[in-house]
């Protein structure tokens, strides 16, 4: 389960994804859906138990034995109200490995990235190493900042707080890129990319970086689909379809 943001800034990242872990795993699927958290951050929890239950219906339906959720909200989400046992992406992949022909492509590339931590999933230390471990394969060099890992800071987006008090998430999102120790960001998180765009740093996804070309110093992100909502949800369309086409 991709989640609702990583679909709308890049089908391909989703489609590439689903389509390895397709080969991996002899019995695999996949389902693009809202988890609910971001109604249970405004406060509407009987709405959320309804969607989400709305979604595990969904899951029981098709006998789901375990969910791999490509989301730090969904992870905590799923850990909280759903008796599927879910797994982090990024604590799966050092586990399965990347394909044998992403190691070490990046190796003589000559930027050097800070991590973001995404704040949802401070306490979850496998999830920040496998982060580094993929890094690391991939042939990335990484400075950590001070305030990553347990001590990370919001990237502005947490609790809905752009919709309820832009000035606000405006200010921590220049705040939150004030405290890292280069401008060339990488995020597992769709959200905290854009945030971090918008607090005037250069960020990639770290899924950018796996299926994507090489990246170099010199080289500007791509642009913040997520502003867009029309673009975003093109994106999810196309997401969809991808993830159609890579389980057939």
């Amino acid at each position: 389960m991709p989640g609702c943001s990583l679909p709308s800034y890049s089908p391909e990242a989703v489609t590439k994804t689903t389509a390895y872990l397709n080969e991996v795993f002899p019995n695999f699927s996949a389902v693009q859906k809202c988890c609910g958290k971001p109604t249970k951050a405004v406060g509407q929890y009987d709405l959320f138990k309804e969607r989400f239950a709305d979604l595990q219906k969904d899951m029981d339906d098709v006998d789901i034995d375990e969910m791999i959720v490509a989301c730090q909200s969904c992870k905590l989400t799923f850990d909280e109200a759903s008796p599927t046992p879910t797994h982090s992406l990024w604590e799966l992949l050092p586990i399965i490995g990347l394909p044998k022909e992403l190691k070490g492509k990046a190796k003589d590339s000559d930027i050097v990235f800070t991590i973001h931590d995404s704040c949802s999933t401070r306490h979850l230390t496998a999830l920040h190493d496998g982060v580094r471990w993929i890094l690391q394969e991939l042939g990335y060099k990484v400075v950590e900042s001070e305030y990553s890992r347990e001590k990370t800071r919001c990237c502005g987006f947490g609790g809905m707080v752009v919709p309820a008090n832009p000035p606000v998430a405006e200010k921590v999102m220049k705040r939150r890129v004030e405290t890292l120790e280069t401008d060339k960001i990488v995020v597992y998180c769709s959200a905290c990319r854009s945030s971090i765009l918008k607090g005037g740093a250069k960020a990639w996804h770290l899924l950018d970086l796996v299926w994507g070309p090489v990246v170099y110093a010199k080289d500007a992100p791509p642009e913040d689909v997520l502003s867009s909502p029309v673009k975003a949800w093109i994106n999810r369309y196309k997401a969809k379809k991808g993830i159609e086409k890579a389980i057939k």
